[in-house]
């Protein structure tokens, strides 16, 4: 429910609207009516065309009738035409609100799938084992770092291998060539050997 102040409020705007529409004009140029003026100058047009009254003690103003029903009835409809105008302010206003809500929530569901998306896009799966971009990247170096160590190690082995491998090779061959040089000098004994032995056949076989 509207109550007086409301009135009073809505139509003292509906004047300071009407004052500021209407040109400057002098009061001899204006033509005030009832029908076509605007709600000031139809106060105006009251004002100046009602009938004085002087008691000899204050001085009266008598208004027709018709008069006060029309400016009543005009100042109404310009009250109503303020109050549409009002309430389709206060439903545009909520609507407004309304759509800054939903933007709002659509924002900070955006928000929420940006962060999803990012936790996504730096997350790597290993074996069915989620994990994060710095974890991942910690794991891989830490794998390459192990393999590295690794061929380091069988490097140094192999080569530590190939140093004895090639000290025994050459142990070999000089045990090689001890062992030839060993069986010649039996050879050559076990031919003296039986070259005595025959020289003491013959030797048996001329005796007899």
């Amino acid at each position: 429910m509207y109550t007086l102040k409301h009135y009073a409020f809505l139509f003292a705007l509906l004047v300071a609207l009407s004052a500021y529409g209407q040109q400057k004009t002098s009061s001899d140029t204006i033509h005030l009516s009832l029908t076509t003026s605007s709600l000031k100058d139809q106060f105006n047009y009251v004002i100046k065309k009602s009938n004085r009254y002087n008691d000899g003690r204050f001085i009266y103003k008598v208004v027709k009738k018709d008069w006060l029903f029309a400016l009543q009835k005009h100042t109404l409809d310009s009250l109503k035409v303020v109050q549409n105008k009002y309430h389709s302010s206060l439903t545009t206003i909520q609507k407004q609100e309304e759509k800054i809500t939903l933007l709002n929530t659509e924002l900070s569901t955006t928000k929420t799938n940006i962060i999803q998306l990012n936790k996504v896009k730096d997350a790597f799966s290993l074996f069915g084992i989620n994990m994060s971009k710095t974890a991942y990247n910690s794991l891989l170096w830490t794998i390459i770092a192990g393999l590295l160590a690794a061929m380091l190690f069988f490097v140094f082995k192999f080569k530590d291998s190939h140093v004895i491998t090639k000290t025994t090779k050459q142990h070999l061959s000089e045990l090689e060539t001890e062992f030839e040089e060993h069986r010649r000098k039996a050879l050559e004994r076990e031919q003296k050997i039986m070259r005595k032995l025959q020289d003491e056949i013959n030797k048996q076989r001329k005796e007899n």
